[in-house]
């Protein structure tokens, strides 16, 4: 939200889309995060990048693959976002705030924004939705220790009271997976990215 509500209160539009993204402009442009109809690589002009040894490298859309929840590097890697330009047309600020105030409104009322969650955890395959699919197999509510597909967004793992540990979150997430293929015959793909190894009982 602060990237949306800066941008709107300078008279910038394009933005109102980020506002109710969880995590970080880097992360937001590593997933090429986006909703309601807006991506993040769509209004980035250019970004800042720093490679292994501190080395900065300004890069813009063309040096990445850019596509669904996903933007990498064509030809270097090990380099990570440490910046970014964003191209937003003069506009109506006010028009933007109310913009972003309907939009955090309309996640309020359908994500289960007042719990721990790390987002929707599977990309809606293409001409379908995540979330209906978890829903129809019957999936809302199924809990694995203290990890829980919401009863609100079946795409969304919560974790209610705090005590749900990573291991038990991502084989929460695999039998949600595993469950919607063998009924469905669909290969649903994490939008989440797991970082480091499964310390499995931990």
């Amino acid at each position: 939200p602060k990237v949306a509500r800066f941008a709107a209160n300078h008279d910038r539009e394009g933005a109102e889309f980020l506002a109710g993204i969880p995590g970080t402009v880097g992360g937001a442009l590593a997933m090429n995060a986006g909703c309601y109809g807006g991506e993040t690589w769509n209004i980035v002009a250019r970004v800042l990048m720093l490679d292994r040894n501190g080395e900065k490298h300004e890069r813009t859309a063309q040096d990445f693959a850019i596509g669904y929840r996903h933007a990498g590097l064509r030809a270097a890697t090990d380099e990570w976002f440490a910046g970014a330009w964003f191209d937003l047309p003069p506009g109506d600020g006010q028009r933007a705030r109310a913009r972003i105030t309907e939009l955090l409104e309309k996640r309020i009322a359908s994500q289960p924004l007042q719990l721990p969650n790390c987002g929707s955890v599977f990309r809606n395959p293409p001409g379908d939705h995540a979330a209906r699919l978890i829903e129809a197999a019957g999936l809302k509510g199924t809990a694995l220790g203290g990890a829980r597909v919401s009863e609100k967004h079946a795409n969304f793992i919560v974790n209610p009271d705090g005590s749900a540990t990573a291991t038990e979150i991502e084989e929460l997430m695999e039998r949600v997976h595993d469950a919607v293929k063998g009924k469905f015959g669909v290969d649903l793909m994490r939008e989440v990215r797991i970082v480091g190894e499964r310390d499995h009982g931990q």
